[in-house]
């Protein structure tokens, strides 16, 4: 039996630690939590909002081998961060929106365990993206909003198909 990918948060603290997904998940035991880059695992897959190539099913193996790391930071220090060479494969999520409370329906906006979650599920790895949001009261919303988009990005074969697939749905909505 395949073991569950290892996730991994880097966590910038600029945010409000009662309401932080990222050490809700770190406190069950769910996530590895680290402040500098250079822990970062080698070769992981590094969710990347500045990454010109999109996370895809192809993406399974090295998840499976070296795991997920999402970023747990402001925007503004994301791409500070990001400037710097972060060990890793860097990979942006496709368009989803998001369930959580405070930016419930918007596209993009997700929080940590939107994020980790959503490239669990691409991945192919649902029951372990099921487990990282059922700790949260409006977790299993964000399956019910992103269904029919969710079960498209993992059934495509790479991360130019996602793309088409997304464009397709932004080009629907406009």
């Amino acid at each position: 039996m395949e073991r569950s990918p290892r996730l991994t948060i880097y966590h910038a603290n600029q945010c409000d630690p009662k309401r932080c997904t990222g050490l809700k998940l770190k406190r069950r035991g769910l996530v590895r939590l680290v402040t500098k880059t250079r822990f970062l695992p080698k070769r992981a897959v590094v969710l990347n909002p500045f990454s010109e190539k999109a996370f895809s099913p192809a993406d399974r193996e090295r998840v499976a081998n070296f795991g997920v790391v999402a970023l747990d930071c402001s925007w503004e220090h994301a791409e500070k961060v990001l400037s710097k060479q972060v060990r890793g494969t860097s990979r942006c999520l496709p368009v989803l929106l998001a369930s959580n409370p405070v930016n419930y329906g918007k596209a993009t906006k997700l929080t940590t365990v939107e994020a980790l979650a959503a490239a669990l599920y691409i991945a192919g790895f649902k029951d372990e993206a099921k487990k990282v949001l059922s700790i949260f009261t409006w977790g299993h919303t964000f399956f019910e909003l992103n269904a029919m988009l969710l079960e498209d990005y993992a059934a495509a074969k790479d991360s130019a198909e996602v793309i088409k697939i997304m464009q397709n749905w932004l080009g629907e909505k406009h």
